[in-house]
């Protein structure tokens, strides 16, 4: 009856470390995160993302810097402010500490869209969803 209950305690064990340790959208699970786009000082750290539709976007702030994530893009050095048919609105999106990071969610249309940071000129993202 003892190594009845020590089997049963060690299986119960067993399936609440396999429950809690499981891939059910933990940190790693790109399906809630999104696609990360690294931002540095001044700069994505990739001009161009390609994501399929109805994902999203995790941007994320490497540098200690503030920047101002839009919809549209800095043309021949001006900022262009432009919303496009299928895109998600982004206002104003404001990112003060290294490591912040804030999805851009979902992409549900496929086509090109463009994002800009406000603060710093020719900071631009295409992101193209497929």
């Amino acid at each position: 009856m003892k190594k009845l209950l020590i089997v049963l305690a060690m299986l119960s064990l067993v399936t609440v470390l396999t429950v809690a340790c499981g891939s059910s959208g933990g940190a790693g699970s790109s399906s809630n995160s999104g696609t990360a786009v690294h931002m540095n000082s001044t700069n994505f750290t990739e001009s161009s993302v390609t994501i399929s539709k109805g994902s999203s976007i995790n941007l994320i702030n490497d540098a200690a810097v503030t920047h101002i994530i839009s919809n549209g893009s800095w043309v021949n050095g001006s900022a262009r402010p432009a919303v496009e048919p299928g895109a998600p609105m982004v206002n104003n999106l404001q990112f003060t500490a290294t490591g912040e990071s804030h999805p851009i969610a979902p992409f549900n249309t496929a086509g090109t869209y463009h994002l800009y940071c406000s603060v710093h000129q020719n900071m631009n993202l295409t992101v193209i969803v497929q």
